[in-house]
């Protein structure tokens, strides 16, 4: 279930932080806008804190006993004569612990590239807690990461399953409908409240899937399936430009001729569709 022991107690130890830095047996990924470097074999390339540039440190946890971290570093630390991606492009590649210490680097990353004031006083924030807090060096308030909750849900009726298209997206590429969670609302009434402004389908019996921390930039992902109890297909023109609904049989062939594009294998969105259509589907963004 965890990729790692994320040791919380050990980001205010400051002489144990030292130390294991100190120790060529700790493991470091070097972050820069958001991307990190690779091995040949397009695995994270994990080096020790002598070959890591100058940045700031996040302790990411640790991995059987063995200490994690990340160094948040400039542009000119890229080393253009290696690979580098950022986790949208190759996740799905990723080990699964792999996978879940980039999340975990990434997220506090976009945390602090956003909050570079107190929105108290708009004093400079510094870094603590191996970046897992932030402290305001005029007014002293202390600030932690947020994570917004979000939807996501297939919406289904018998035999078929909607699917809708962004407006920014270009033709083809389709994905379920998501939404952000307002103030006040429960999950389920979110995910009937947003299928119907997307789309203008009524829903109903609203189960839970499953969830995924999504860095992009402080999301957490919560899955629903939905069933379909009344409303035609009406899109809201501003975030959804096309919805439509699928059989499985019209999903596979679409697919696999590439008709349409369905979400890459990182995201929730793929593990739903492939869900309830009940085996792994051809393409991918």
């Amino acid at each position: 279930m965890h990729s790692h022991d994320r040791a919380g107690g050990r980001r205010t130890d400051a002489a144990w932080l030292e130390e294991v830095w100190a120790d060529p047996a700790t493991r470091v990924v070097v972050l820069a806008s958001g991307r990190f470097p690779l091995n040949d074999d397009s695995q994270v390339r994990w080096i020790s804190p002598e070959q890591a540039p100058d940045g700031d440190r996040l302790f990411l946890g640790l991995v059987d006993g063995v200490p994690y971290f990340a160094v948040e570093a400039g542009e000119d630390a890229i080393d253009t004569t290696r690979t580098w991606e950022g986790l949208r492009k190759v996740g799905q590649l990723l080990s699964a612990q792999d996978a879940g210490l980039l999340i975990h680097a990434i997220a506090l990353a976009e945390w602090h590239q956003a909050h570079r004031h107190c929105p108290r006083c708009g004093g400079a924030l510094i870094q603590t807690d191996a970046g897992h807090a932030m402290r305001c060096a005029q007014c002293d308030r202390q600030h932690f990461p947020r994570t917004d909750p979000a939807v996501i849900m297939l919406v289904t009726d018998g035999d078929r399953a909607l699917l809708g298209r962004n407006q920014a997206w270009p033709p083809g590429r389709f994905s379920t409908l998501a939404g952000f969670v307002d103030p006040g609302e429960s999950l389920e009434q979110a995910v009937a409240r947003e299928v119907l402004e997307e789309v203008g389908v009524e829903v109903a019996d609203v189960t839970y899937f499953g969830n995924q921390p999504w860095p992009f930039p402080a999301s957490l992902m919560v899955g629903f399936f939905a069933r379909a109890v009344g409303g035609e297909i009406d899109v809201d023109g501003a975030e959804i430009s096309e919805a439509r609904w699928f059989t499985r049989e019209e999903l596979r062939a679409q697919a696999e001729d590439g008709t349409i594009k369905l979400p890459s294998g990182i995201s929730i969105s793929r593990a739903l569709i492939e869900a309830w259509y009940g085996a792994e589907l051809p393409g991918e963004w």
